[in-house]
């Protein structure tokens, strides 16, 4: 099946000044999502701009799909100029999403801003089991309060500024939660998407604790299927990426080995 096809807008929600949450109804035929993976939407009918702009899956409706995005740039501005009834050209699914905990396994599903947008279907996915902590600048950066209360086990939030949940930031809630719930957590495995210092102090400290964890990183993407190596990281060198090896490990491609890595496997620069 084509990874190609066509969706039409059916809501684009505002969800403060700045973020948007945008439904919409497949088209065409599509495959099936996998929690972390992504989609390359088209948001012009010329060449201006030229790119397309990569969206997490929010989670799957019965009318089709989600995706939230945050207004930053010309694209997205346009996205979300958008009306209900245009149709807009899409990629996807793309990427390897996030592996589902194994039998005996307790996910905490970590979130940081607008990183809620990769995690929520992963969360929809494993009801009722997921310890999930949400950490944000201030109340109005944090979205979907009263559906993540009622999917998951225990809903954690956080803000810089106090406004919402603790003052306090995602790393010092997983201390809390891993404190609070020591037997039901001894196979606790990890998974997140925020922003990039908050992953790697998420890898340092899961990775002390000898704790599992998968991060999904937020990278620019040009193709999103992996031939222009726009959107590499650098990675320890496991023998399966094909570019570009050198003493410190090698890079693999956002878009293609990830979005979503095994934290350990991460080289942070």
């Amino acid at each position: 099946m084509s990874r190609a096809f066509r969706a039409e807008i059916r809501e684009n929600l505002p969800l403060n000044r700045n973020h948007k949450l945008l439904t919409l109804a497949p088209l065409d035929p599509m495959s099936e999502p996998q929690p972390g993976q992504f989609y390359m939407v088209e948001v012009h009918e010329g060449f201006d701009p030229l790119l397309k702009r990569a969206f997490s899956l929010f989670r799957r409706t019965p009318q089709g799909m989600q995706l939230m995005y945050r207004l930053q740039g010309r694209g997205t501005a346009i996205l979300g100029n958008m009306r209900p009834g245009s149709v807009i050209n899409m990629l996807g699914p793309l990427g390897r999403g996030y592996p589902l905990p194994a039998a005996g396994e307790t996910p905490i599903i970590i979130a940081g801003g607008i990183g809620i947008a990769s995690v929520f279907s992963l969360i929809e996915t494993v009801p009722a089991r997921a310890h999930v902590i949400y950490g944000a600048r201030t109340r109005d950066d944090l979205f979907m309060l009263n559906e993540l209360k009622e999917i998951s086990k225990g809903l954690s939030v956080c803000t810089d500024d106090g406004t919402d949940g603790q003052q306090a930031n995602v790393l010092q809630m997983l201390d809390q939660v891993l404190g609070a719930h020591p037997q039901e957590l001894a196979d606790a495995v990890v998974y997140a998407c925020g922003p990039r210092p908050m992953l790697r102090a998420l890898s340092v400290m899961t990775k002390a604790k000898d704790i599992k964890a998968y991060l999904s990183l937020e990278e620019h993407m040009a193709c999103g299927i992996g031939a222009c190596l726009g959107c590499v990281v650098r990675a320890k060198d496991t023998g399966t990426a094909a570019e570009d090896k050198d003493r410190q490990g090698t890079y693999q491609r956002v878009c293609k080995e990830g979005p979503v890595f095994d934290a350990d496997g991460i080289v942070w620069e």
